[in-house]
């Protein structure tokens, strides 16, 4: 497959998981929901990467750290999607990245895209029904986590080789947060259709995106990556609106379109 293909296809994959997950939650609540993804795409990845698992012990607290903010970021996600449509919580939560591009610039045109970012979130809280401002806020949360898993995501890259950091971060963070699932969840855990639909999550969610990502950006440019995965508001909209039946106005499609044209070119031009 071309590697634009590899990324398009991961993109939605990571989607139609969330959106697999978002049904979990009546069972197991958003925690327990993190807690069986993470536990089951740890499990996969130590499997595959067993013979990479060896790592230094200068590198020990960056998985560490890796894993936690990981775990972090998706409860902060899924207890946003728990409360605002999968569009919203998304493109919200794409704020992160978005700031790490823009944070250091000095160009003259990066505060144009900070404004256009900022109003499309803006015409994204601009519902047909009441806002879930909790969940809002959390989305915003997830951002602020996403920002600091890509900035660990170098680290993790410059201090282990192969994918065995990453597994063992996987792992790290799905023992994070399983006694908090657990008191949530209760033995809807072990429920056999509840752990099939988590392992889907998992593989949906962590093993294929990651797998598919890491292929595509050995064959084509960070800067070409990060454009093509600016279209990731814009596919979590249509899994919404496909898949859960989350309907967006057109004030709301206006917002992701300029969360979306803001990622791009703060992505297009950014200096290497």
């Amino acid at each position: 497959m071309p590697p634009t293909a590899l990324v398009l296809a991961g993109i939605v994959s990571l989607q139609i998981g969330a959106a697999l997950a978002k049904r979990l939650f009546a069972v197991t609540g958003p925690v327990g929901a993190v807690s069986v993804r993470l536990g089951f795409a740890g499990i996969v990845l130590l499997v595959f990467w067993r013979s990479a698992l060896r790592i230094e012990r200068r590198a020990l607290p960056v998985v560490l750290a890796y894993g936690a903010v990981l775990a972090l970021m998706n409860v902060s996600f899924y207890e946003a999607l728990d409360r605002i449509p999968l569009g919203m919580a998304v493109t919200i939560e794409f704020l992160g990245p978005l700031a790490v591009a823009l944070v250091g610039s000095r160009r003259w045109i990066d505060p144009v895209w900070a404004v256009l970012a900022g109003g499309g979130v803006l015409l994204l809280t601009q519902a047909d029904g009441p806002v879930a401002w909790t969940g809002v806020a959390l989305a915003i949360l997830a951002g602020v986590f996403w920002a600091g898993y890509i900035l660990l995501s170098a680290k993790l890259g410059e201090s282990t080789s192969g994918g065995g950091g990453l597994a063992l971060a996987l792992a790290f963070g799905g023992l994070l947060i399983a006694p908090i699932g657990i008191a949530e969840a209760g033995t809807a855990l072990l429920q056999p259709a509840i752990l099939a639909a988590g392992l889907g999550v998992a593989l949906l969610s962590s093993v294929l995106p990651y797998s598919l990502e890491l292929e595509a950006l050995r064959r084509i440019s960070p800067r070409v990556f990060g454009v093509l995965m600016s279209l990731e508001p814009g596919a979590a909209a249509l899994a919404g609106v496909v898949l859960l039946s989350q309907p967006m106005n057109i004030s709301q499609w206006a917002g992701i379109a300029c969360v979306v044209a803001a990622s791009i070119g703060a992505t297009r031009m950014a200096t290497p």
